[in-house]
């Protein structure tokens, strides 16, 4: 009696069979789809939400490199850097510090001859025998659920913004450039999509830096062995666009919903080199 009891429950919640005689399959009713949603947000918010700490994994970059001496920092707000968002009642914790070190590191040394790396920037500027010095940090960090893409991948877009000075610590110029990540959804677990959007985000954001800016001016000039010089005072603010920074790429899902959006801004003052759509939406490898 339990059991049928059960039974009859379930058929109430998901809706009486539409087939013109027993045996044909039913159709879900719109409560049934509802609380299909609802479930895995009510479990994330019950076991604490959603946290985790991305690490980038780069493959070996096929690229002749910069033939210059610079040196490169972290500002200390981005070396503990995390991004918190309560979103439908479930808190999100993406802790980006320790995986924007790892990032920095690997690609300003990929991307140059001899990279140092600086506890700060004034141990920077004591530094003899530098062309420059980078400074990396995130702008803006931002990512659309599988429940706003309609269920089907987690999207995620990183804005990064690196900061060009002189030997001495003189501003030069500024650089942004935006990762796009995506991972198909699976099953029940929130964070292993992101996770995995998150540091395809990073890896889309190196490849640009990497393929890109060795075209810059300011990359021939290094590669000459002049060091850098500051900025003419009539240049309020120097900018030098990589990549378009362009709103969260999100498909338009089957049920003709789209995510998530943020505003467009500004097009590029640079071609960008590597065109073409944002990345495909692949399954988490870990």
């Amino acid at each position: 009696m339990r059991r049928r009891g059960l039974t009859e429950r379930f058929r109430v919640l998901a809706g009486p069979r539409t087939g013109p005689r027993p045996g044909y399959p039913w159709r879900p009713s719109r409560s049934f789809l509802a609380l299909a949603l609802a479930l895995p947000l009510l479990m994330l918010a019950g076991c604490g939400g959603v946290k985790i700490a991305p690490q980038p994994v780069l493959p070996k970059a096929l690229i002749q490199p910069v033939t210059a001496r610079i040196g490169f920092v972290l500002p200390p707000d981005q070396k503990d850097y995390a991004y918190n968002e309560t979103r439908a009642g479930v808190p999100w914790s993406v802790s980006l510090g320790e995986g924007q070190r790892k990032l920095a590191r690997e690609v300003f040394k990929a991307a140059f001859l001899s990279a140092e790396e600086f506890q700060d920037l004034d141990a920077a500027r004591r530094a003899e025998g530098l062309q420059g010095i980078f400074e990396a940090r995130i702008e803006q960090y931002s990512f659309a659920t599988a429940r706003e893409t309609g269920g089907e991948y987690v999207a995620v877009t990183i804005r990064y913004r690196i900061l060009l000075r002189t030997p001495s610590g003189d501003p030069v110029d500024a650089y942004t450039l935006t990762g796009y990540g995506t991972s198909l959804a699976s099953g029940m677990s929130s964070s292993a999509p992101l996770d995995f959007a998150t540091r395809a985000a990073m890896r889309d954001a190196a490849a640009k830096f990497l393929t890109q800016f060795p075209e810059q001016p300011i990359a021939k000039q290094l590669a000459s062995g002049r060091p850098l010089v500051a900025a003419a005072a009539s240049q309020v603010a120097p900018l030098a666009t990589l990549q378009a920074i362009e709103v969260v790429p999100v498909r338009e899902s089957r049920r003709g919903h789209a995510g998530t959006t943020r505003p467009t801004s500004p097009p590029a003052t640079l071609p960008d080199v590597m065109p073409g759509a944002p990345p495909a939406a692949a399954k988490p490898t870990g």
